[in-house]
């Protein structure tokens, strides 16, 4: 009996998909994926008037037409102008709504996107729709390897920029004395309170960073080992009522509890409290208007350097990235069409999805990282920094983003994204 006759005796054998139908199933997949995608942006934007979407509050935030367009010049830009036949929307769009790719030609001032009355809402909505109906054609038929990891990058990419959108929103909403509400106030029973505060201890040879399957931006990875001392970190994040006590004791009057540049922001800026909170604290501004301060809700809207003095007051320090990647539970399987929450809820110990947790850790590359070739090396290694690192994901965070090894970084005095603390501290 021959060799063959022998393999064919133990049972059919499954057949290899060929590549061309593996690729076309694959870019089937994706196209999914992207209009998935792309409607939950419109769909964030939707409550938003003209003037509304045009506005820019500060030089940080950007108007929500700005990130309409932009997402779309990523995919116009890196994917579409690479085709044989694609005609751009509009060249000047180029330069116009390009972020901070020097190697894609000179982007318009960030702190001036707000001055862009023009092009209208309308037209970039018909910029977007234009992109769509090409990445679509893409994707209807096999797609090279390349691109398909540059659209599953842009698909991340527009997801970063929904959850921008709502902090920006909100910022620019709270300028408004008439305090509109983006949307209707999330449900959170009075009774409730927060699950009591425990010590989880943790120490030794860790390994962290990125190292399975499924979707990673490069600055979390490679994995590697680190050396942690014996620690505990706190079983939830701090609340309402913890950081107005250290409000109500003259917190930010108090020197001896603040690093140098965050005392001289505090005098320079005159904070008195975290941001949106009314001057009674007992009530804060909402992406639904203003709204009572629950006691036990998680406390929001903090810069690193009121996280870090906060922590002093109360005989703690903030964790490093890696203490809280090491202790961190893993996300639990969220929806992946999950609407966003307006506010996070109750202290109710969940390491994902309420606020994003300041850690002391520098923003700065792994062991052994190197920025990934081409234009797209420019996407997170050059701004390794003058920043810190925030880990964890807000109510604002896309679903699928929620993962151990997700790194967010911001300089220390921004406040407007949803950011809190959860206390570390040395075990002797």
């Amino acid at each position: 009996m021959t060799a063959i006759a022998l393999r064919r005796s133990a049972g059919p054998r499954p057949l290899a998909r060929p590549a061309a139908a593996r690729t076309v199933a694959e870019a089937a997949a994706l196209a999914v994926g992207y209009q998935r995608v792309r409607a939950a942006t419109e769909a964030l934007c939707a409550p938003l008037s003209p003037e509304d979407a045009g506005a820019q509050s500060m030089k940080d935030a950007s108007p929500a037409k700005w990130h309409l367009a932009h997402t779309s010049w990523f995919f116009e830009t890196m994917v579409l102008s690479r085709r044989p036949g694609y005609r751009v929307f509009d060249r000047r769009y180029l330069d116009l709504f390009n972020s901070y790719y020097q190697r894609l030609g000179r982007p318009f001032e960030r702190a001036a996107r707000g001055l862009l009355t023009r092009p209208s809402l309308q037209e970039v909505m018909q910029y977007r729709a234009q992109v769509d109906r090409a990445m679509l054609e893409l994707l209807a038929g096999p797609v090279p390897a390349a691109s398909r990891t540059l659209i599953e990058l842009g698909l991340h990419h527009e997801q970063q920029h929904q959850e921008l959108i709502l902090t920006d929103i909100k910022h620019l909403l709270s300028r408004n004395p008439l305090q509109p509400a983006y949307g209707r106030p999330p449900v959170v029973d009075a009774d409730v309170t927060a699950v009591p505060l425990r010590w989880l201890r943790g120490g030794g040879e860790v390994a962290c960073g990125h190292g399975g399957p499924g979707f990673a931006f490069d600055n979390e990875q490679p994995r590697h080992a680190v050396l942690l001392a014996p620690y505990e970190i706190a079983s939830r994040a701090v609340t309402n009522r913890e950081y107005r006590a250290f409000v109500e004791d003259e917190g930010y009057r108090r020197p001896e509890l603040w690093l140098s540049d965050g005392w001289a922001v505090v005098q320079r800026r005159k904070w008195r409290r975290p941001l949106y909170w009314a001057r009674d604290l007992r009530s804060a501004f909402t992406l639904a208007g203003l709204q009572s301060l629950h006691p036990d809700g998680i406390a929001c809207h903090l810069s690193y350097y009121e996280a870090d003095a906060y922590a002093r007051w109360a005989g703690a320090r903030l964790p490093t990235e890696q203490e809280w990647e090491a202790l961190a539970e893993e996300p639990a399987a969220a929806p992946q069409d999950a609407p966003p929450r307006l506010h996070p809820g109750i202290s109710d110990g969940a390491w994902y999805g309420g606020v994003w947790s300041w850690t002391s850790s520098a923003y700065s590359p792994y062991p052994g990282y190197r920025a990934p070739p081409g234009v797209v090396g420019e996407y997170n290694g050059k701004f390794m920094c003058n920043q810190l690192v925030l880990r964890g994901g807000s109510c604002a965070t896309p679903p699928s983003h929620l993962r151990r090894s997700y790194r967010n970084f911001f300089p220390p005095e921004a406040r407007w994204q949803f950011s809190g603390l959860r206390l570390a501290r040395d075990i002797a």
